[in-house]
């Protein structure tokens, strides 16, 4: 039986109205989520510049892809200088009395400039030196060597890391080389004087634990890297003359060229590359849930040896504009 027109007619008001609310609806869900992703947007792009070049980003550098502006900005020589600046302050517990000291700022510019493997930092042939010899207090340069070691042969920072251990073994040498390349760690445990640092003094059980019997015993490896006569600016260096040592676990060197390459060749080299990457992009070391992302960066790295492929996988993870 068909329903008598009058009792239809007031229900369409009430559809129509029904009608218009969900589409108001879906319209405002779309803008919301249209505004979510353009936040997301200017967020990641910001973000980027901010880790990378110290700055904001300008309004041009907001695209669907944020994070695709990193490839233009590895190139920026702003980039370039404030990396390198940030490589020498984790390779130095402060900055140099003169700027070939910071030897590791200059290798890392200009690694970045030229693109290299991050490996020519350690284990290239150059030398780092004042600009003018007469004028130390000036600015530095790289240049070619075939006696050089990265910046470990320059004269400027052999000097500032020469120690002084009584009988000249460049324990100092020996630990700064590590730290730089691998990133070891270590503090010092006792302030005893000068008589009770010793190669005597240091087989104590307080000092032994850093300088016998773990993989890295500083002594060990200082061993193979001859010795120092002199103080400061008089001070000379002479090659090891004690044969092959094995050290490092079981690696067979005799000399600082030899170590540096094992070092380079060692799995912590790329591990310490990566934890670089991710204290420059995030101010902090990684934390166990970035695994995945970590791993990631330590393949890409290994590809093809450049610090500049390490920062891209971190910074081009989708995680790190969450």
């Amino acid at each position: 039986m068909m329903r008598p027109l009058r009792s239809v007619l007031p229900v369409l008001p009430i559809a129509l109205a029904a009608i218009a609310a969900a589409t108001s609806s879906r319209t405002a869900g779309a803008a919301d989520a249209a505004g979510d992703v353009a936040e997301h947007d200017e967020r990641c792009v910001t973000r980027l510049y901010t880790a990378m070049l110290g700055e904001g980003a300008p309004p041009t550098a907001v695209t669907s892809e944020p994070q695709a502006s990193f490839d233009a900005l590895a190139e920026e020589p702003r980039f370039v200088e404030r990396f390198a600046r940030f490589v020498n302050s984790q390779m130095n517990n402060a900055p140099g009395a003169a700027p070939a000291e910071d030897a590791a700022y200059y290798m890392a510019r200009f690694v970045l400039e030229n693109d290299k493997r991050w490996s020519e930092m350690f284990v290239g042939r150059y030398d780092v030196a004042p600009e003018d010899p007469d004028a130390p207090l000036g600015s530095a340069a790289v240049t070619a060597s075939p006696d050089g070691l990265g910046y470990f042969h320059s004269r400027a920072w052999m000097v500032r890391y020469a120690g002084n251990e009584p009988d000249g073994i460049r324990i100092v040498y020996a630990y700064r080389m590590m730290q730089n390349i691998i990133g070891l760690q270590l503090a010092a445990s006792t302030n005893a004087p000068e008589a009770d640092v010793s190669a005597k003094g240091r087989e104590s059980a307080q000092c032994a634990g850093c300088h016998y019997t773990p993989w890295f015993a500083l002594d060990s490896v200082a061993a193979v890297l001859g010795k120092r006569n002199g103080i400061g600016a008089d001070a000379k260096f002479t090659p090891s003359v004690n044969g092959k040592k094995v050290i490092l676990g079981g690696v067979s060197i005799s000399d600082d060229r030899e170590l540096a390459e094992a070092l380079v060749a060692n799995e912590a080299f790329s591990v310490n590359a990566c934890r670089l990457a991710f204290k420059y992009l995030y101010g902090r070391a990684e934390t166990s849930c970035e695994g995945p992302v970590f791993d990631r960066c330590v393949a890409a790295f290994k590809a093809d040896g450049k610090i500049t492929s390490a920062l891209r996988a971190v910074a081009k993870d989708a995680s790190f504009c969450e």
